[in-house]
């Protein structure tokens, strides 16, 4: 277990600079989405969204590798606005706490881009790689992201895999709350120093694996350190979250979906709850559902082992 541990650690945060690639930017007008194209180039893509805040090389090396052993070919992209894709730091962070204020009083919130924006970096991508059919997995803001890539692209895509994701914004009954909630607000207001960030990263990857783990380690802080160093600038944090609550619009046209999608949520998720996941599969009419006892809202090589056949399947039988 413990020797797992450290493995999901360093594929955390070093996994990608271990596996070939080829990299560039794909254009979506004015915004510049840097990727890794993971090959084979002969094998069936995979593209796949990232959540809040993260960086492409949030996703692990034992994910990637499970893909490519399946005989496919994993893309993963820095979002807008994190790594080396374009920053909006002129456009200043956003009040949050204002803009929480006026999503609860239904109050028009202004977002310098939009969901709806960001999944059509997903369709650059795929452009620029010349890739006419993917299929697609999102997690957290990644899943709703994805959800609004397929309302518009019906058929880019073979399938979608949602992990601990949702099909609306965030309201007073699904935000995070207590610590968890205090530590995102914080993020997303607040500059603090690097190391003030390596320490509020350990807690909130202690509270989002559910307890489950113990983060505060050379390994983990060498690893937020290396992700520092990469996109100091980390207020696309706090606009990634306004478009995220910004965007109340998307549950309405949820059951346009028809893509054959699987549905992974884990049951002490502290980010998104259950039921949102289980929503997800009542309004997605294409969709199957695995819940995972004892999943936070972390993907560790255990996770990944939990749902590993599901998704096999699922990604053969729609390929």
């Amino acid at each position: 277990m413990i020797k797992k541990f450290f493995i999901f650690i360093y594929c955390l945060f070093f996994s990608i600079d271990l596996i070939a690639s080829n990299d560039g930017y794909a254009r979506n007008g004015q915004v510049d989405i840097f990727y890794k194209d993971l090959g084979p180039a002969e094998n069936t893509p995979v593209i796949l969204v990232m959540g809040l805040g993260g960086q492409l090389t949030y996703w692990p090396d034992y994910l990637l590798d499970f893909l490519i052993e399946g005989g496919y070919r994993p893309i993963i992209f820095d979002n807008r606005d994190v790594g080396f894709s374009t920053s909006f730091e002129s456009e200043g962070r956003p009040n949050v706490f204002l803009n929480y204020l006026k999503f609860y009083l239904n109050l028009p919130i202004k977002s310098p881009y939009s969901l709806d924006d960001m999944s059509n970096d997903i369709i650059a991508v795929l452009d620029t790689l010349d890739i006419k059919k993917s299929h697609l997995i999102g997690m957290s803001m990644g899943g709703m992201i994805s959800q609004h890539v397929l309302i518009n692209n019906p058929n880019r895509f073979y399938s979608y895999t949602q992990i601990a994701s949702m099909v609306k914004a965030p309201d007073a009954r699904t935000a995070p709350k207590g610590r968890l909630g205090e530590l995102l607000r914080n993020r997303a207001g607040r500059s603090l120093t690097d190391e003030q960030r390596i320490d509020r990263a350990i807690e909130i990857y202690t509270l989002l694996g559910a307890g489950k783990e113990n983060f505060d380690n050379p390994e983990f802080r060498q690893g937020v350190k290396k992700n520092i160093e990469r996109s100091p600038n980390d207020t696309g944090f706090s606009r990634q979250l306004l478009a995220i609550i910004a965007d109340r619009k998307r549950i309405n046209n949820i059951q346009k979906i028809a893509t054959p999608t699987l549905i992974i949520h884990g049951t002490l998720d502290p980010l998104i709850p259950i039921s949102e996941g289980k929503r997800s599969h009542e309004l997605i009419k294409n969709s199957s559902f695995v819940e995972i006892k004892n999943m936070g809202h972390l993907l560790s090589q255990e996770i990944l082992e939990e749902f590993s056949e599901p998704l096999s399947q699922h990604l053969a039988n729609n390929s």
